[in-house]
């Protein structure tokens, strides 16, 4: 606190706080200056920020699993609270969704869900690891002739889209009570295992989960509308603006070229070591060069360095796709707009839904079928989430919020349903408004 005294304040003044240089939140009705910290926050300026001006209570209690440690660093950013007469949420806000969405959330820290099964995740980090010891044993013993190239494509993509499925768990911090092993563990496996920086992941991938398909704020809808328009009132606008830097009714067609195929081995595969180097995550590159210093030196005794390249790029092409239909099938059907500035849950019911539970959509998507309550809470170990699904599903059926799920087909048909309607839009907006 220093000097400053501590004072009220309305929303309306809160609200007044929400540039770039200027940045208020509040948390549990305490008014905090982050205008300063968001530069130093661990989680990035970008991600604090996009809660400047709002209430920020309950992506706070989500994202961070030491609170204690937390609270230290609020205290020297505390300058108030709300007045007595405020609402605890703006004001347009449904006051009971948000308290009972809370009562939710304390129910589940009572129980033992957002407790992890260590050997569960030994068990996939196992399997991992036998899977690329097969694919080389495929090489090694078989030779590099058509079929066991094939095998071994086939087993690299596994490991390759399963190591991202992990690396995510642990980028959540859902293994370890501890974050410090929880971000060493994670480095390990997207570095190392899969040749991608940490920070790269954080970077990006918690401002989806803070505001999730909301335009400018979500990295992950960042290809709108320079490839594709997306959603049902961003398009109209585009085409309003008369803006056009895509045939856009035709993207539903020209997204099976430039969507999975083309986002790992034509961008994320360069823009990474930019990354890295842009922003001197060295650590992380150093973790990056250790995954490419042993992979080449596993198969290019066996392949060739042609052979060897041919099978990267084809690996990268795999799980491009794998990782695309997966990560977009529960985001690109859904509402998709500028930031309304919901409550928690219904932003998070809003922009996600899930594919209907089994085995193998468990396996092959690493449980992110359940997308809604790996949105709702993002620390928790998802061998739990199908164990809140039913409390979810029951207090979205009480305030009357749809809970969509679906069968992995009809997801993945949704992205290409929902890119031809977004193009329709564009469309009739570009030629008629």
């Amino acid at each position: 606190m220093g000097s400053r005294e501590r004072r009220v304040f309305t929303w309306d003044e809160v609200q007044r706080h929400s540039s770039r240089t200027d940045r208020w939140l509040v948390i549990r009705r305490k008014v905090y200056d982050i205008s300063e910290f968001s530069k130093r926050h661990p989680g990035g300026a970008r991600l604090i920020g996009h809660y400047a001006g709002q209430d920020a209570t309950d992506p706070f209690t989500a994202f961070h699993v030491d609170k204690t440690l937390v609270n230290k660093y609020l205290k020297s950013l505390l300058i108030g609270e709300l007045a007595p007469d405020q609402p605890s949420s703006e004001s347009w806000k449904n006051v009971q969704v948000t308290e009972d969405f809370r009562d939710l959330r304390a129910a589940v820290e009572r129980t033992d869900l957002l407790q992890p099964n260590k050997l569960f995740f030994a068990g996939h980090l196992a399997h991992i690891l036998l899977l690329e010891l097969a694919a080389w044993l495929s090489l090694w013993y078989f030779g590099a002739s058509l079929f066991p190239f094939l095998i071994s494509l086939v087993l690299l993509s596994t490991v390759q889209a399963q190591g991202g499925w992990l690396q995510h768990d642990f980028g959540h911090l859902s293994v370890f009570s501890k974050s410090k092993w929880n971000h060493l563990v994670h480095k390990f496996i997207i570095g190392h295992l899969k040749g991608a920086p940490a920070s790269w992941w954080n970077h990006l991938h918690f401002q989806h989960h803070a505001k999730p398909n909301c335009y400018r704020k979500d990295p992950d809808i960042n290809m709108h509308p320079m490839f594709f328009v997306l959603g049902k009132k961003l398009p109209v606008e585009v085409g309003k603006q008369k803006m056009k830097y895509m045939p856009y009714q035709y993207q539903h067609k020209y997204f099976f070229l430039i969507g999975p195929p083309a986002l790992l081995p034509l961008y994320f595969q360069w823009y990474i070591f930019y990354f890295a180097v842009s922003r001197m995550q060295w650590m992380d590159l150093a973790w990056m060069v250790s995954f490419y210093i042993r992979i080449s030196l596993t198969y290019i005794p066996l392949l060739g360095v042609r052979g060897f390249l041919t099978m990267f790029f084809l690996v990268r092409f795999v799980e491009s796709n794998w990782f695309v239909w997966v990560t977009q099938m529960n985001h690109i059907p859904m509402a998709i707009d500028h930031d309304q500035k919901e409550e928690w849950l219904t932003m998070q019911l809003h922009a996600t839904c899930n594919v209907h539970q089994s085995f193998f959509n468990d396996w092959f998507t690493g449980h992110l079928n359940f997308q809604i309550e790996h949105h709702l809470f993002p620390t928790m170990p998802r061998h739990n989430y199908h164990k809140v699904a039913p409390l979810v599903r029951s207090l979205c059926a009480k305030h009357g919020l749809d809970y969509q799920s679906k069968t992995l087909f009809t997801a993945f048909a949704d992205i290409v349903h929902s890119l031809k309607d977004s193009g329709e839009l564009w469309l009739d907006a570009y030629l008629h408004k």
